[in-house]
């Protein structure tokens, strides 16, 4: 029989208990993922965060580390024209990852990784790191970026292009949680009239070229269980690799 699983999320411990597995050395997880962003019209507003918890409890059991609370609000202004996704400041954003991170250090005698599925968190996740206390000891990994990630992502996937609620991130969800994913509601983006182009979603300026009726810029359709299987073991391998080399292992 399989020994049971070590509980290794802090919403779930003592502070006592939190307290001997930092002074044992262990690493400091945040995940950082949306807990209420559109997702196209398929897919739970929640997706990033499931993503994110999904990745950050993968490698805390291989790295015998802690896992923080999910950071569910962010900076996310592309998506605000639809229902119910919010978005934080730049700044507040900043100031909130850099007050968690700095209390994690605080504690922690091992690294401390921010765990981040957004896009533009990025830039603003990477100031407040280097303005921690310690910022040798903090580490931003940015999931979708990985060297095995996007050899398999081009490998797998047939759209033509996409960054949201599209190909990549459908089939990621129908293997974590197919329940979420309900594929008979998965809506292509319509014909791009002036090619991709940086800035929010709208689900209403059809003149636009990110007019996204459904608030998928992407080919959800072309989505299967199979590759978001070999999506998330290449994730699963990068985030590792990364985590095992900032620890010296």
């Amino acid at each position: 029989m399989a020994a049971p699983r070590k509980e290794n999320r802090v919403s779930h411990l003592s502070w006592d208990a939190v307290s001997e597995r930092l002074a044992a050395g262990a690493p400091a997880f945040l995940p950082v993922g949306a807990g209420a962003k559109q997702h196209g019209l398929h897919l739970a507003m929640k997706s990033d965060q499931i993503q994110a918890e999904w990745l950050a409890s993968c490698i805390a059991d291989e790295a015998e580390g802690l896992i923080w609370p999910t950071l569910t609000y962010g900076f996310y202004p592309a998506f605000e024209a639809y229902a119910g996704s919010v978005s934080l400041s730049a700044t507040t954003f900043e100031h909130l990852v850099l007050d968690i991170t700095g209390g994690l250090l605080s504690w922690c005698r091992s690294q401390v990784f921010v765990l981040d599925t957004g896009i533009s968190t990025q830039p603003i996740i990477a100031r407040a790191l280097a303005r921690t206390v310690d910022p040798l000891r903090c580490h931003h990994i940015k999931i979708y970026d990985g060297p095995r990630f996007r050899e398999t992502a081009q490998c797998v996937t047939e759209q033509p292009h996409g960054s949201h609620a599209d190909e990549i991130e459908t089939s990621l969800m129908l293997a974590l949680v197919p329940e979420l994913a309900d594929m008979t509601r998965a809506m292509n983006s319509p014909k791009l009239p002036g090619g991709v182009e940086e800035g929010p979603l709208t689900p209403t300026d059809a003149a636009s070229p990110n007019y996204s009726p459904s608030g998928s810029f992407g080919f959800p359709q072309l989505a299967t269980a199979e590759k978001g299987r070999a999506l998330l073991a290449a994730l699963e391998a990068d985030a590792l690799a990364t985590v095992q080399a900032a620890l010296g292992r």
